[in-house]
């Protein structure tokens, strides 16, 4: 099959696009991969502390107008108990949206049934006289729920440690695939480089020795290119002109003791110089074009 120059160089050229090509899809998703870890642990478990830290914040909040409001005997700031059950149900609702590990469900609806409870209560103190066992009973609630609101918190926690440990791990596996793609592509390239390199320059250097040849009367020399593109016709067309000059200068005959040659044909001669001049003119033109 005759491949042309030119298709040689389109085919170079798309075999180097390909390479790129399939360097950057590959780094695109592993990426892409380690950004879907990387979101998930703050969507995720990250809010989930922030929710339950919030819960908790609310809560002390509660907890301390109570103490305040039994030791001073003063009346409860129902506005500032109000605002932080309005911010603890704010987020318990987030929450509960945003169930990521195992048992954090249970563990909200926990959670949210001792809050009920503790809301319950309040209401009630808020309505009748203070007593010991009153607040007592509400310390109790508090400290429970407290304690389920911590637990929510270092379970994400522990959620976040653990995808974070995962992430690194997805992290130097894709830096170790990305340099073993990497290297193996660059060593292709190289190696395809070369040859291709090699492949033009010898043709160019033969070419160009080969008229040199012609050009100090060495009409016996012959180049040979293997293949169908444009190498193997100039090849044909030189070989063929000096078939041509070596026949004519063996017609020469010898005039003389000083063994003066005479040419028959003078014009052939001189067209075939023409085309051998050419030939080397383009050589040069393509030897310079493919160094730079």
């Amino acid at each position: 099959m005759k491949i042309s120059i030119r298709t040689k160089f389109i085919l170079g050229i798309i075999f180097f696009f390909v390479i790129i090509v399939v360097l950057l899809v590959l780094s695109t998703f592993q990426m892409n991969k380690l950004s879907r870890k990387t979101s998930s642990i703050l969507k995720e478990n990250h809010y989930s502390v922030v929710y339950a830290r919030d819960m908790s914040e609310a809560l002390t909040g509660i907890n301390q107008e109570i103490n305040r409001s039994y030791i001073t005997n003063k009346v409860f700031d129902s506005a500032l108990i109000n605002k932080s059950f309005i911010s603890f149900n704010k987020s318990l609702q987030l929450e509960k949206n945003n169930f990521t590990e195992v048992g954090e469900d249970k563990l909200v609806s926990s959670i949210e049934s001792g809050y009920n409870e503790y809301l319950t209560s309040i209401a009630t103190l808020m309505n009748m006289p203070k007593s010991v066992d009153r607040i007592t009973y509400l310390q109790k609630l508090f400290t429970d729920l407290n304690q389920q609101l911590m637990l929510l918190s270092q379970m994400n926690e522990k959620a976040i440690e653990l995808k974070t440990n995962d992430a690194k791990v997805s992290a130097k596996k894709a830096l170790g695939l990305m340099t073993i793609v990497g290297t193996f592509c660059f060593f292709i390239a190289l190696t395809f480089t070369y040859n291709f390199a090699s492949y033009f320059s010898g043709r160019f250097f033969q070419l160009h020795n080969g008229i040199k040849e012609l050009a100090s009367s060495n009409y016996g020399h012959r180049l040979y290119f293997n293949g169908g593109d444009e190498f193997h016709d100039i090849a044909l067309v030189f070989n063929e002109m000096a078939e041509k000059l070596n026949k004519t200068t063996q017609n020469v005959p010898v005039v003389d003791n000083e063994k003066k040659l005479i040419l028959h044909d003078i014009e052939e001669l001189k067209r075939m110089l023409a085309q051998i001049k050419n030939i080397e003119k383009q050589a040069d033109e393509l030897i310079s074009k493919f160094k730079s």
